[in-house]
């Protein structure tokens, strides 16, 4: 397990955007004590549909500006991030624990009865190495029908906290399902889809409506904060009844950081404008 240099600072995440909040929900909940520096890099995004040397960058340059915050652990809370840069974090920065996020596809093998399950993510994620490997060691289990989602996380950006009031994101999640093929229960129908983007799940109440009360609906977060819940050593966690801090920062416009954490995790916290 890999010691942090920083055991006593806050916990730093970054996302191409807002979705990464849905991380940042899980996180609060498994570690409640511990205090959080979000970045939505909104100012760049959408990272799905950039090349890889582009997210590269861009999460060095988040990472570093996160290091001088003196964080204890760096959780990456965007899948395309974590396909394109992980690695070289990781090798970069020996002793930071570093936790990133994947599409759920082994929840979603044990979770399926159908075998037959429906993945959505972004272009990036579902052409990266890391991701085909992921794939490849799950084929026997299951058959995958991926989707790439193109403008799906951008909708939801635009959104800004309301998804279930946009239009325009009902109708990109029915392009996107409908593309898919059949879900249900049946043989041959898809029971499970898997939301391979931390954006998706704040459009599942649109997804649901779509798909109908049996299908499963598998995201990231709460593997992901139980993973760094385990990075942690127990010995390097403050022993205390406080309520941890969150601050948010963005490349982006403020307000709809600042719009969604209020809708999403009923956080009051201001977003600040971040140049980085």
């Amino acid at each position: 397990m890999t010691r942090s240099a920083r055991p006593w600072g806050p916990i730093g995440i970054f996302d191409s955007g807002i979705g990464g909040l849905s991380v940042l929900q899980a996180l609060r909940a498994e570690l409640p004590q511990q205090d959080f520096i979000y970045i939505a890099d909104s100012g760049h995004a959408p990272y799905g549909e950039r090349d890889d040397a582009f997210v590269t960058a861009r999460s060095r340059a988040l990472t570093q500006y996160l290091l001088g915050q003196e964080i204890q652990a760096l959780v990456i809370a965007c899948n395309t991030a974590t396909a394109a840069a992980i690695d070289l974090l990781r090798a970069e920065h020996p002793h930071l624990p570093i936790i990133g996020v994947e599409p759920a596809l082994k929840p979603a093998a044990v979770l399926s009865k159908t075998k037959r399950i429906g993945v959505m993510a972004t272009r990036g994620t579902l052409a990266s190495a890391r991701f085909r490997t992921l794939l490849g060691t799950l084929s026997t289990q299951a058959e995958f029908v991926l989707q790439p989602c193109d403008g799906l996380a951008e909708a939801i950006e635009q959104a800004a906290g309301w998804p279930e009031s946009a239009p325009e994101l009902i109708a990109a999640c029915s392009i996107h399902t409908r593309a898919m093929g059949r879900f249900g229960l049946k043989d041959g129908e898809m029971d499970t889809l898997v939301l391979g983007c931390t954006h998706y799940p704040f459009a599942s109440e649109i997804l649901r409506a779509l798909l109908g009360p049996d299908v499963h609906l598998v995201d990231t977060g709460v593997p992901v904060a139980r993973q760094t819940r385990l990075r942690l050593l127990a010995a390097d966690s403050p022993v205390t009844k406080r309520v941890g801090q969150i601050k948010l920062f963005t490349t982006g416009e403020p307000a709809v950081l600042q719009t969604a954490a209020q809708r999403w995790l009923q956080l009051d916290s201001t977003a600040a404008p971040l140049h980085v």
